[in-house]
């Protein structure tokens, strides 16, 4: 950086001996205005950048009132302009209220780098929905293969397992989730949009979903989508754990999706009583769990009485 003398601009020392890759990388790393025409999504981005979230509105209230206040790290495109690496968010916003230009921090990144990077920035938001750790895990641990492979060349078959492996245990660490649990939002990419939607909102677990039905093919997979729209029902851990035994072994026609889906499930018979109908009943003093203890006892003595009634 230059020092003013005198009105005279001198040159630092350290400054003559650089290179142009270094001075170049220096003008880099400063924050840049640049049009927002000249700034694109990246391409492999795993996360959903409009979802209604509080956060999404205070950040758009913030950047509305006060602009953005951090830049965006971006990387050059080969199509020209750049696309950026954090900061989806931030450019959704910025758009939405209608700024034309971005401050951004461009760097070089390789695709590895660049994959693993967007990834990072977002990873550990607790609004993720399913959907996004799938793409956002696959995303990052097929980076980290191809930086190993690069590394170390192409190595044997046990090889890259131990690599994969060590791989699932780093992001676990990353994420705090088990391995197990990794490996099942990735199999969440085999199924078929409409199925990955059911978990997104809740209608389909996530374990049956990873754990079987992600090794149904996608004829099977819509069929029972339909089947599932049509007489409104899901399936049971056990239904699923069918449903791909029967896929495997090339049995799995259309009748028969029907007739598993169509099998009776135990009722879950859930009664909640609100608290203000309750507390009339009981001193102001007592916890939840007395009240809870109470109506257990009296029920236990009106179900002793409907059985002496019984008998007579």
């Amino acid at each position: 950086m230059a020092s003013k003398l005198s009105g005279i601009e001198l040159t630092r020392y350290d400054d003559l001996f650089k290179t142009d890759a270094e001075r170049e990388a220096d003008r880099q790393e400063r924050i840049q205005i640049v049009p927002a025409s000249e700034v694109f999504p990246y391409s492999r981005q795993p996360y959903t950048i409009d979802r209604p979230t509080p956060d999404l509105v205070r950040l758009m209230d913030s950047i509305e009132h006060i602009g953005i206040a951090e830049p965006l790290i971006v990387r050059p495109r080969d199509a020209g302009g750049y696309e950026i690496i954090s900061g989806h968010r931030r450019d959704y916003c910025a758009k939405a209220v209608g700024l034309d230009t971005r401050p951004v921090i461009v760097r070089n990144y390789s695709d590895e780098e660049a994959d693993i990077l967007v990834v990072d920035y977002n990873i550990n938001r607790e609004d993720l929905l399913p959907s996004e750790k799938a793409k956002a895990y696959k995303l990052k641990l097929d980076a980290m293969k191809r930086q190993g492979q690069k590394r170390f060349g192409t190595s044997p078959q046990n090889g890259e397992k131990l690599k994969e492996n060590y791989s699932v245990s780093i992001l676990g660490e990353q994420v705090k989730e088990s391995a197990t649990q990794i490996q099942r939002y990735v199999r969440l990419n085999l199924l078929i949009p409409p199925l990955v939607e059911a978990v997104d909102k809740g209608f389909l677990k996530l374990a049956p979903a990873a754990d079987f039905l992600s090794h149904l093919s996608e004829k099977e997979q819509t069929y029972l989508l339909l089947v599932m729209e049509r007489d409104e029902v899901t399936p049971s851990l056990g239904q699923a754990q069918r449903l791909k035994q029967l896929s495997a072994e090339g049995e799995l026609e259309n009748n028969i999706i029907d007739l598993i889906m169509r099998e009776e499930k135990p009722l879950e018979r859930k009664v909640t009583i609100r608290n203000d109908r309750l507390q009339k009943y009981f001193p102001p003093s007592y916890t939840p769990k007395q009240m809870e203890d109470v109506i257990i006892k009296l029920l236990e003595g009106w179900h002793r009485k409907r059985q002496q009634e019984q008998v007579r």
